[in-house]
């Protein structure tokens, strides 16, 4: 096995842990918007390993305990920030672009409330940077055919960009890689915080 099949197969691992160990943490407090959000953003990584009609009910499942965690605590910064990437991915694996437009419209609200809730945190301004852009980017994405990110959940991946040396396009690739690994590291952390033994992805 190869190093990149061992690392994707230990962050599946990772994740479905931290599913798993989220949903038992649920049925003992389902009042638990950090739980929640850990949940949500497990469900985030998980989705980007499966086929797209797979991908998006994980991030249906996704955006529904991340609101749960906004019913709750609707001032959770982190959990605006998750939802806002759920529906971003969301938008990107959904090919047609006015099918997508809503998801995108609604994540920028999301990453407006994370920004006011804690403008400090240059992530969520990022992230609110390129929601601008993202239906441009769509676009692009899904004008370049099956090697761009269609058969792929995880359309993110700066691998796969275009040798389009389009400075908005290098930026929001840029940006939604950092997106896609800050989620992982929110619930990473936030099981941590709870004395969760597993492993860090990689």
């Amino acid at each position: 096995m190869d190093m990149g099949m061992g690392n994707e197969l230990d962050r599946v691992m990772f994740y479905e842990h931290a599913r798993k160990t989220a949903e038992a943490a649920y049925n003992k407090n389902p009042l638990d918007a950090d739980n929640l959000t850990r949940w949500g953003g497990a469900l985030i990584e998980l989705s980007q390993f499966q086929s797209p009609s797979e991908s998006k009910n994980m991030l249906s499942e996704a955006e529904s305990k991340l609101e749960e965690a906004l019913e709750i605590n609707p001032k959770k910064h982190d959990a605006m920030w998750c939802l806002g990437n759920a529906l971003t991915t969301h938008g990107f694996i959904t090919p047609d672009e006015e099918a997508a437009r809503p998801y995108f419209q609604k994540a920028a609200i999301y990453f407006q409330q994370a920004s006011e809730e804690d403008p400090t945190n240059e992530l969520y301004m990022k992230s609110l940077e390129v929601s601008s852009k993202a239906p441009q980017l769509h676009a692009e994405i899904h004008r370049g055919g099956p090697h761009l990110g269609m058969g792929e959940p995880s359309s993110f991946n700066p691998t796969t960009k275009s040798t389009n040396k389009n400075e908005i396009s290098d930026f929001a690739y840029d940006v939604m890689g950092w997106m896609c690994l800050a989620v992982g590291i929110v619930v990473w952390i936030g099981f941590a915080k709870n004395n969760m033994p597993p492993q860090p992805p990689m």
